[in-house]
Order: C-alpha cells, then structure tokens, then sequence
C-alpha cells in the first residue's frame, strides 16, 4: 500500500500529468498506517512512500551522471539513491505522527492533524534540505482553476486541500459509515468552496487589467525572449564564443524585424527589451572588451534594453552567476547576482576542510551568492517606467524570492533558465511548474526565457502561454504593463499560513500526550 502510494503521486506528476491521483495518492499509505498504528512501522512505510516518491519523480538527476559525467547508468541510478532517502524522511515523520496520533486519540482526530501536518513538513522540508522540489501542490500546477488558493497559502496551501481530501476518503474507506461519509462530504464541500472564493477572489484582482478603459491603455514595453538552443558541449574557445554571441544577436534582431514588418511605421513607439537566458557558457561582460563593445553597439542600434546571463566578478576572487542588463545606449544600469546557488552545481554544500568538499569544488565550480534583490527597469524612464524582478534557474523552486521582488514592486517577473543538462525528461515540465505557482502567488506575470525550453509567459492566473518545443530555436515578442492589481495575502505576510500548521501541528501533538495522561494507554 505504501508503494501504491508512491506510485499514484509519481503518476500525478509530469510527465505523466495524470493530476487527479494526488487527491487519491495518499489514500492506501494513510490507510496501511491506520490498520496498525505502530510509530516504527507507520515510520517505515512513510519512508517507503516517500523516498519512492522523490527517486521515481525526480530520476532525471541521472541524467547529467551518465552522459556529461561517465558514468555508468547503473551507477548513477545508485547514487542518487541517498537524496530521495533524505527528502523521504519528511513523509515518514508524517506517518508516524499519524500513528501516534491514532493510537492516542483514535483515527479520527489523527486525520484531522493530517492536512495542517503535511503542510508543516513540506515547510521543514525547504527549511532544513534547501529543497520544495515537486511539493504535493505542484502536481496541479496546468489546472489553473485549482492552484488559486496559491495567491493566500502559496503551494503549502494547495498540498494542504489535496491532503485534506486524502484523509477524508481514507476515513470514509476506513469506517464505512454514513458518519463517515457525511465527513467526507463535508471536507469536499468545504475544499470546493475555498477553490471557488479563491478562484472569485483572482476574478476581482483581474478586473482592473481587463477594464476596457485599461485595454487601450498602450503596452509598457516590448519583451523579446530567445531561446538559442545551445547544447551543453558547446566549445569555449575565442571562435565559439564568437559564433554564440552572433546566434543570440541574430535571433534577437530578426525577432525586432518581425515585429516591426507587422506594425505600422505610425505605431507609437515603446521601449524594448531583449532578453537571453542563462547559458551553459556564461557571457563574462565585465572581463570581456570585445563582448562590452558589441552589445553596446547591438543596443544602440536596435534601441533596445538587454537582460542576460553573466559570470561576474565577486569579493575574494569569486565569482557570480549574475544577470546583467545594458540600457539602450550599452551602459550597465542594474545587476542581479544569483542568491539560491543549486547545490553540487554552483557550490558544494559540504564543510571547506573536507577533502571532498575540495576535490568537488574543482568539478562543480564555487559561486559566490549575491544577497540583494535589485528591480531592473524595462526601457526608459528608469524608476519611473516598468520594473521586473529577475529570478536565475531553480531559484524559481523557492517562493520567497519572486515574492520578494514583488513586495518591492516588480510589475512582472522574469525566470531565466537552463535545463539543458537534464535532457528530454520530466525537470522541463516539474521546472515550469514551479514558475506557474510565482506567478499565481505574487500575482503577477512571469516571463520564462529559457536556453532549450520550455520558455513561455505566465498569466497571474497561472495559465501557460505561447510555450516553446524543446531543445529547438525560438524566438518570443510579448508586450507588457504596469501591474495594475494590488499585493496578494501571500506577497504581503509570505508563509504565514505553513506557519499556522507548524503550530496547529504542535498543538495537536501536544493534546495527543495530555489524553494519554488522562485516560492511561490505550
């Protein structure tokens, strides 16, 4: 029953997309827990469910191993084997208050701590690991109707209704009752409803941008996205850079040829962006002369603002993984330095005395990260005009900083990514998820440029538009406004919600010992 589990939640998460077995997939875990509530037994089983789980969603982690690091496929599928181990405790701590709880207070008060406690561990879990990866929510990020309780609760949120009908099926199965039943209605009625309000609520913050009065109102900017398509082997030397930084500048310029082929040389004029997304080799601006000089002059000529990725130089000889961005005139007017760095990649989280830590740090490199959270203007005016709050790569998986940038006043978001490394599989679709939740939370649209795909742009109602085909060229044109609709409940107070579980969690645990004072073992 814990395999089903994990088998169903795998199932629920692309690429597979089957979404609505996350309602049903903790069902036979809850339910193996419950026919015998033994703390190391319940331990166990949520470690089964959970490690499965992570190792079964999140294989494409051998990717790289295999064919950019030599690797025997064997091999690589066993090391991977320690994260899923790690993040699948989290689920087992969840099994095992439930059957703590059972066993003190009966089943159904445990399953009434369920969805609060599910939502508590998915918070310690990105507290204590860094890592939110494929979060229950998650599984329900291409069904915009029901990810808007998102815009109050973040994903928490989201994990906590799913689990919230998990354990009311599970109590229904268990106890065969029309009580039992009657719980089970009501739970779904009372999830029904906080979808429809939240739902009602996102209509209500939209209505500003959708006024007709504001439908004429001219577009803030032009947003150029390219997508080059460089393949991670690509060369280092003087001559390939050369031809990597041609590739951008034509596909840039032929995408302003285009748009203005289609507009009336009468139409006003707005200012233009362009935007390239994090690369396998990183432009280095401030080291390099020649690519200062040519994307001064691109700029010029095109009269455009450009966002891009660069390794620049920090403190101490390190490094940043930065975007930078260049006004139209080729002068550097803001840079974002990457400040979530993806562990065995940019940095090795290990401690610096360790030999391996050393060892590593010569394969997967060591960035330094940035700790400011610059808004970049798109186009003139400076402050004055549109700001956009850029975010590098995964840090997309961790919801404060697109909220961040959003309580400081980005009137959009934007995600620049690579996930080249990783292949055709499911991290293209899992990484978009977590794109869609940013913008569903801030309330705000997200542009998504992305090396091999999937690029697109978010509506702030999670809807995924104009997204590319993989691992192909493309190029995007998308207009943008001023946001015109206020802060969400979650871009305001962050995690307050999760932070209500932990401490419903907490009480919940804490009467369970004081009914076992009172009524003596059970």
């Amino acid at each position: 029953m814990a395999v089903a589990s994990a088998g169903l939640l795998v199932f629920s998460f692309p690429d597979f997309n089957l979404w609505p077995l996350a309602w049903v997939g903790l069902v036979p875990l809850i339910l193996a827990v419950a026919r015998k509530p033994r703390g190391p037994q319940a331990f166990l089983l949520g470690w089964t469910t959970g490690t499965l789980f992570f190792y079964g969603s999140c294989y494409w982690l051998t990717h790289a191993m295999v064919h950019y690091g030599g690797i025997p496929r064997w091999l690589a599928y066993l090391l991977l084997v320690p994260a899923p181990l790690l993040t699948g405790l989290f689920p087992a701590l969840w099994a095992l208050l439930l059957a703590h709880t059972s066993a003190r207070c009966g089943l159904g008060r445990a399953l009434l701590l369920a969805p609060p406690a599910w939502a508590a561990f998915e918070w310690a879990r990105l507290g204590l690991t860094g890592q939110l990866w494929n979060a229950l929510g998650y599984s329900q990020a291409y069904t915009p109707a029901l990810i808007q309780p998102a815009r109050w609760g973040g994903v928490y949120a989201v994990g906590f209704l799913i689990a919230a009908v998990n354990a009311a099926l599970a109590y229904a199965v268990w106890r065969r009752s029309v009580r039992a039943c009657a719980a089970l209605a009501s739970v779904a009625a009372l999830v029904a409803l906080t979808i429809f309000l939240s739902n009602r609520a996102d209509d209500s913050a939209q209505q500003p941008a959708t006024h007709p009065a504001r439908q004429a109102t001219q577009p803030g900017a032009l947003v150029v996205g390219v997508q080059p398509n460089v393949p991670v082997e690509f060369g280092r030397s003087s001559e390939q850079t050369a031809a990597l930084v041609r590739r951008h500048l034509t596909m840039s310029t032929d995408a302003f040829r285009a748009w203005d082929a289609a507009h009336a040389p009468t139409d006003v004029k707005i200012p233009r962006v362009v935007i390239w997304p994090e690369s396998p080799m990183n432009f280095a601006y401030a080291r390099d002369d020649a690519f200062r000089q040519t994307l001064a002059r691109f700029a010029r000529e095109n009269r455009t603002y450009v966002l891009f990725n660069s390794l620049e130089p920090a403190p101490a000889g390190g490094f940043y993984n930065s975007a930078v961005m260049v006004d139209a005139e080729g002068r550097l007017v803001a840079q974002y330095d990457k400040i979530r760095l993806l562990p065995f990649g940019e940095y090795v989280p290990l401690p610096r005395w360790l030999p391996l830590a050393w060892m590593l740090s010569g394969v997967v490199g060591d960035f330094t990260p940035g700790e400011k959270y610059p808004l970049m203007p798109l186009g003139e005016n400076g402050g004055a005009g549109l700001r956009a709050g850029v975010f590098i790569c995964f840090e997309s998986a961790f919801p404060a900083i697109a909220r961040r940038f959003a309580d400081e006043g980005a009137d959009v978001l934007v995600n620049i990514s690579n996930d080249g490394y990783l292949g055709r599989t499911a991290v293209m679709r899992q990484h978009l998820a977590n794109v869609v939740f940013r913008a569903v939370e801030t309330n705000r649209p997200v542009l998504r440029v992305t090396n091999t795909g999937i690029s697109a742009r978010i509506t702030p109602r999670g809807e995924v538009l104009d997204a590319t085909e993989g691992f192909t060229p493309a190029a995007l044109t998308w207009t943008v406004e001023r946001a015109g609709a206020g802060k969400t409940f979650y871009t305001k107070h962050g995690d307050m919600f999760p932070a209500i579980c932990v401490a419903l969690t907490a009480l919940g645990l804490a009467a369970t010992f004081k009914v076992r004072l009172k009524t003596g073992p059970r």
